[in-house]
C-alpha cells in the first residue's frame, strides 16, 4: 500500500468540494460496504468493483432518519434542496403510518417494499443512484487531478427481472461502480477510523457512557469531550495594536501584498477553522479583497518565502506593543526552546514547516497569491 493513497485520502477529505454532504456519504458508505466485508465485492485486476445499489441502500439509511427529522440538518449549501429530497420525505410520509423507518428497513431487508409503493421507491432509488454517479462520484479527486472520474467509475448494468423489490433487487439491477485496489486497502485499514466507529473521541465517549451504567449517551460525552476553551475567533487586541501603528506610522501595510491600506482585516495566516489559534504572531493586517480570497487556504512555503520581512517587520512591532503576550505564544507556537537572538528566522521555517505539513500531508488547500 502506497504511503502517497493515505495524503490523497486527507486532500479529498479536505479539499474537494464541500457544496453538499454528498461526497462525505459517497466516502462513508463505501467504507462502510468495505468493512462490512460484503460478498459481492470482485476484484478485477488493479480495480475493485461494487454493486452501485448497495451505495445506494447505505444512502437510503443515512439520509432516511435526517429528511425524517423535525431538526432543520442541512444538508446543502444556499436555499437549494438536496437532488432528492423532495422525493424522498415525500417516500418517508408513506411509510410515515405503517412503522416508519424500521419498517421500511425490515421491507427492504427481507419482506419487500409493498406493491402500492413500488414505483415511488424505484423512481427514488434511481434517483440517488444518478446522484451518487453524476456528482460526488464524477467530482471526487478533482483536488488531485484535473481528470472526472478519476478514483470513482461506474457502469450501468442490465436490468433483471425480479418480482421482489427489496435489497437484493438494488443489488442486481443498477449497475457496479470500481475504486483503484490501492484505495480499497486503505479503507480496509483506516476505514473505521475515518468514519469514526474506532477513532479516540468515538471510543472515549463510549468507555465513559459504560462506566456510567448507560446513565449518559455518546451524544452528551461527545459534546463535553469536544468542548474548546477557544469557542470563536479573538481579533479585538491585534485591531488595536494595528490601530496604535496606523496612528503612531500613518500608514499598514498588507502583509500578502505589500499594498498601503487603510483599511483593513486582521487575518489568521494559519486559519482559524484549522488550527484555533488567536496568537498575536498568527494575526497580521490583510486587504479586504485579499483576505476573503484567502479564506481557509494555507499559505504556500514561497509565499511565506517571499512576505517574510514584512511578517517579521509585523512581529517586531507587535513585540513591542505586547511582548511578554507575544513571546510567550510564539515560544510555544513556533520556537520551542530555540533562544537564539536570530529568532525571526526561526520562527518563519517552523511558520513554513507547519503550513508544508497542513498542505502536504492534512490535505489542505494551499494559498498562493
Amino acid at each position: 500500500m502506497k504511503s502517497e493513497i493515505f495524503s490523497n485520502i486527507n486532500k479529498i477529505i479536505e479539499r474537494d468540494s464541500k457544496t453538499s454532504t454528498y461526497k462525505f456519504a459517497l466516502l462513508r458508505g463505501v467504507i462502510d460496504i468495505i468493512l462490512d466485508n460484503s460478498p459481492y465485492i470482485t476484484i478485477s485486476g488493479y480495480r475493485v468493483l461494487i454493486p452501485t445499489g448497495l451505495l445506494v441502500e447505505k444512502w437510503l439509511l443515512y439520509y432516511y432518519p435526517i429528511q425524517e427529522s423535525t431538526i432543520t440538518i442541512p444538508q446543502i449549501n444556499g436555499s437549494s434542496n438536496l437532488a432528492f429530497e423532495l422525493q424522498f420525505k415525500k417516500f418517508i410520509e408513506s411509510y410515515s403510518g405503517i412503522g416508519g423507518f424500521s419498517a421500511f428497513y425490515n421491507d427492504l431487508k427481507n419482506k419487500g417494499i409493498p406493491v402500492s409503493l413500488q414505483p415511488e421507491f424505484i423512481s427514488l432509488a434511481k434517483r440517488i443512484r444518478d446522484t451518487i454517479t453524476q456528482m460526488p462520484m464524477r467530482y471526487i479527486g478533482r483536488s488531485l487531478s484535473n481528470d472526472f472520474y478519476s478514483i470513482f467509475q461506474f457502469t450501468s448494468g442490465v436490468r433483471r427481472a425480479s418480482g421482489v423489490v427489496d435489497l437484493a433487487f438494488l443489488i442486481s439491477n443498477f449497475g457496479t461502480f470500481s475504486i483503484p485496489y490501492d484505495y480499497y486497502e486503505a479503507f480496509q485499514v483506516l476505514g473505521s477510523f475515518i468514519n469514526g466507529q474506532d477513532s479516540i473521541l468515538f471510543k472515549w465517549a463510549e468507555f465513559s457512557v459504560n462506566a456510567s451504567g448507560k446513565g449518559l449517551t455518546i451524544d452528551q460525552v461527545v459534546n463535553e469531550v469536544l468542548k474548546s476553551p477557544i469557542t470563536e475567533r479573538d481579533v479585538a487586541e491585534s485591531k488595536q495594536i494595528y490601530r496604535s501603528i496606523l496612528n503612531r506610522e500613518g500608514s499598514v501595510y498588507c502583509v500578502w501584498t505589500g499594498k498601503q491600506i487603510n483599511a483593513y482585516d486582521i487575518d489568521h495566516m494559519i486559519p482559524f477553522s484549522i488550527w484555533r489559534n488567536n496568537d498575536l504572531w498568527n494575526l497580521l493586517p490583510s486587504q479586504t479583497i485579499i483576505n476573503k480570497q484567502k479564506r481557509d487556504k494555507i499559505p504556500s512555503v514561497r509565499l511565506i518565502e517571499t512576505r517574510k520581512d514584512l511578517i517579521m517587520h509585523y512581529w517586531d512591532l507587535v513585540n513591542e506593543y505586547q511582548p511578554i503576550r507575544f513571546q510567550k505564544e510564539m515560544q510555544v507556537a513556533l520556537l520551542g526552546n530555540n533562544t537564539d537572538a536570530s529568532w525571526q528566522e526561526t520562527a518563519i521555517y517552523q511558520l513554513q514547516k507547519s503550513c508544508e505539513y497542513l498542505i502536504s500531508q492534512r490535505g489542505y488547500e494551499e494559498w498562493k497569491i
